[in-house]
């Protein structure tokens, strides 16, 4: 894998979807959820329209570029009449399993619904010839018995077709907002705010409770899951995040419910600082293992952590993400903004983080240096050439390449609507691909 800051930076490289302007966005176009698979060869994207998106790698450019592969619609709007809840059919993870045989398999989640999706190739052959029809011209029918013709058939065309295998349904009491499969191929886990569940990919009627945070009088609640992942190559670990700023790392060896064995990883909050504010800032809205194993990524409203799974007393790196929105948190309380989750993501040598920010800006950081660089998915990228490489000395960026330090923007003038929460990382390239609203960005570095 090329070290993008000894090769120029990172580079614009494509955008999938429409590029009009942002009033006119369909809010089922909107992308909820972006993953490579484990190749890198293929990417998919999910929507709020409950769409599943498949790009494949362009073989035949050069550089790592992708081209439309096939669509299909996994999920329908449903309605629960016994809780008079409406169910959206949003989108909101999907997961690869690793390749097996010439099929694709992937996991696509909405609130309430999982389903494990076969994507394959499938000739389409047609009769060409019969009694009644050699090709498309009409033959008289046959009147004696020896010039009676087998039918036989031809390919006609190639399709891609899409398929649920298995339907994972009636588990969760709450909105799915995580699954991850686990290293054996086996199985996966699906997380709702107070469970997570454990199922077999072939065993669609029935999951295991493996951690179960729900309190007997809900009055009680004070804390809720927020993302879960299974470790890279252990498949007996996986850990989950709370709202509580906390992350548990548990062994599902140890006991068949995991929520009381487990490690916890927790920072003590600085008393000086604890404000209205603070158990919103600190929730943890996504974590990652490293590919190795050995750190876990963490992302709150403020900042990213990296910790090292031995040491649970403090993370090992903390990354400033939003200090200048520290003065803000009143407007973003307002507004909601507050409550947005965004996504982290390590890079495939585990030597660079990803995760997003307002305005359409997100950023990489060097997990050595903490060196950072400051992108913007944005219609610019059409028209900039080059953008990235080390961050200038406090100079402004040319008009049509944004490199400035987010400190360097004007908080007044960003703009809130537009925020990157999903991305994913090439998982051997350094490629990346960023769901902006309703466009599918992809940026490289050379």
């Amino acid at each position: 894998m090329d070290d993008p800051s000894s090769s120029g930076g990172w580079r614009f490289a494509q955008c999938f979807g429409d590029k009009g302007d942002v009033e006119d966005i369909t809010e089922a176009d909107i992308i909820s959820t972006v993953e490579f698979d484990s190749t890198g060869n293929y990417l998919a994207t999910g929507d709020k329209g409950g769409r599943v998106v498949l790009f494949e790698r362009n073989e035949m450019k050069k550089g790592c570029e992708y081209k439309f592969y096939t669509e299909f619609q996994s999920h329908e709007p449903e309605f629960d009449y016994l809780k008079s809840l409406e169910i959206e059919e949003k989108i909101n993870k999907i997961k690869w399993c690793k390749r097996q045989n010439a099929a694709h398999f992937l996991l696509s989640t909405n609130d309430k619904t999982i389903k494990l999706w076969k994507v394959f190739e499938k000739q389409l052959r047609v009769v060409s010839e019969s009694n009644h029809f050699d090709g498309q011209r009409p033959v008289p029918p046959p009147n004696q018995q020896n010039l009676l013709r087998l039918p036989r058939t031809t390919q006609q065309d190639n399709i891609i077709a899409a398929v649920p295998r298995k339907v994972y349904s009636n588990a969760h009491a709450y909105h799915i907002h995580s699954i991850s499969v686990n290293s054996d191929q086996e199985t996966y886990i699906s997380a709702d705010d107070l469970r997570i569940n454990l199922w077999n990919l072939n065993i669609s009627d029935q999951s295991f409770n493996i951690v179960d945070i729900k309190p007997v009088n809900m009055e009680e609640l004070t804390e809720v899951i927020t993302a879960t992942e299974f470790h890279p190559t252990h498949c007996n670990l996986f850990m989950y995040s709370s709202s509580k700023s906390n992350i548990k790392l548990a062994d599902m060896r140890e006991a068949a419910l995991c929520d009381k064995s487990a490690k916890c990883f927790e920072e003590e909050e600085d008393p000086t600082t604890r404000s209205f504010f603070s158990e919103i800032i600190s929730s943890i809205s996504d974590v990652k293992f490293s590919h190795d194993g050995r750190y876990i990524l963490s992302r709150d409203y403020l900042s990213l952590k990296i910790w090292d799974v031995n040491m649970e007393s403090r993370p090992v790196k903390t990354i400033p993400i939003h200090d200048h929105l520290r003065g803000k948190l009143c407007d973003l309380y307002e507004n909601d903004c507050i409550f947005d989750k965004f996504e982290c993501m390590w890079a495939g040598d585990d030597k660079h983080v990803l995760t997003g920010s307002y305005h359409n800006y997100f950023r990489i950081f060097d997990t050595d240096t903490l060196q950072d660089i400051v992108l913007q998915a944005d219609k610019s990228a059409f028209k900039a050439k080059k953008i990235g490489g080390p961050l200038p000395g406090g100079k402004p960026a040319a008009k049509n390449a944004p490199r400035l330090g987010l400190g360097q923007v004007q908080v007044d003038a960003l703009d809130f609507n537009k925020k990157i929460l999903h991305a994913s990382w090439h998982p051997r390239e350094y490629t990346i691909a960023i769901a902006a609203t309703n466009n599918l960005f992809l940026y490289s570095a050379a």
